[in-house]
């Protein structure tokens, strides 16, 4: 068997993204060895020399979080001590990027910490998907190559044929109001927005919405699912202004707390996810559909790794004029 350019490596944060990238690459996840000490120390060891290889290391920051964040950077020592050329990483979810700014006095920015951390380790190019902030990116001085998921899951409207003028995308909120533009075009829609506050602070009443929704199927789009709270308290008001059905739509899928009954219980029909974070049996129910973005990844690898350009990537396969 032919020695690959390069090799894929899978730490365990989403073992099935990991199978499915490397078969999509027509390779095998290189071995490593993890181990964990009875207290909560990890061990890695990687099982096969990497000397002047370019490593692609897929491990998402996703629960646990921080678990999950040491064994990355323990690989990356690792394989830097173990000579490898280059070392390259897939972060599909990338936790702490919601601490982007400080919103108050004597916060973090944690998000700058951990691209810092990644950047003094030797790490040479950054490849996620759907960032919370876009300028999370700026907060590296190296590559970053920052993938959208809505051309998959945009795809999933198409092939079920769920378009027409009975359509309108909705953000949940004010910061979700670019991302809703953007679906909305790409859906031929129009777009709405539930003016509620994002402070943390509930309202005893239904948040009001500032758009054409009476009559008609929307879909809610944010960037993750988290306690469910801002996609159940958006979908009560919709339901209040006359919608007739609502769909979630969210690349990241972390369903913390009791997410998983909330969504249950409200007035959505269908959440519509990727598989960037793993949803554990548990959390799985029959409202959760999960669309792969295996292929965006295992296709961002094969152009980067041959300097190819990956523009197209960017564009969906139905609405290719839609600049998202």
């Amino acid at each position: 068997m032919t020695t690959p350019e390069y090799q894929i490596f899978s730490l365990g944060s989403n073992p099935q993204l990991g199978i499915e990238i490397a078969t999509l690459l027509e390779t095998d996840l290189s071995a490593v060895d993890t181990r964990q000490f009875a207290d909560n120390e990890i061990y890695e060891r990687i099982e096969q020399t990497v000397r002047g290889r370019d490593l692609y290391v897929i491990q998402g920051i996703s629960d646990p979080v921080n678990d999950n964040f040491m064994k990355l950077m323990i690989f990356i020592d690792a394989a830097r001590r173990a000579s490898a050329n280059t070392i390259n990483i897939v972060i599909p979810y990338f936790g702490y990027a919601r601490a982007d700014r400080k919103a108050r006095s004597r916060e973090p920015i944690s998000a700058r910490m951990i691209a810092n951390m990644l950047e003094s380790q030797g790490v040479k190019r950054v490849i996620t998907m759907d960032l919370h902030a876009d300028q999370v990116q700026g907060f590296f001085d190296i590559p970053v190559d920052h993938l959208i998921s809505m051309p998959a899951l945009g795809h999933y409207f198409y092939e079920n044929d769920l378009l027409g003028d009975d359509l309108v995308v909705v953000a949940p909120d004010h910061s979700s109001v670019s991302r809703a533009r953007k679906f909305a075009e790409l859906l031929h829609a129009e777009w709405a927005v539930v003016d509620r506050r994002v402070d943390g602070i509930l309202s005893s009443g239904t948040y009001a919405v500032t758009g054409n929704v009476v009559g008609k199927r929307a879909i809610l789009v944010d960037d993750i699912i988290d306690t469910g709270t801002s996609m159940v308290l958006a979908s009560q008001a919709l339901s209040a202004a006359g919608v007739t059905e609502i769909y979630a739509v969210a690349p990241h899928a972390v369903l913390s707390d009791n997410a998983v009954a909330k969504l249950k219980k409200s007035a959505i029909k269908q959440v519509l996810v990727t598989n960037t974070i793993e949803v554990p049996k548990e959390k799985q129910f029959s409202k959760l559909i999960q669309i792969s973005v295996a292929e965006t990844f295992a296709e961002t690898i094969r152009r980067v790794n041959a300097f190819e350009s990956i523009e197209d990537i960017m564009k969906s396969p139905d609405n290719r004029n839609v600049m998202l």
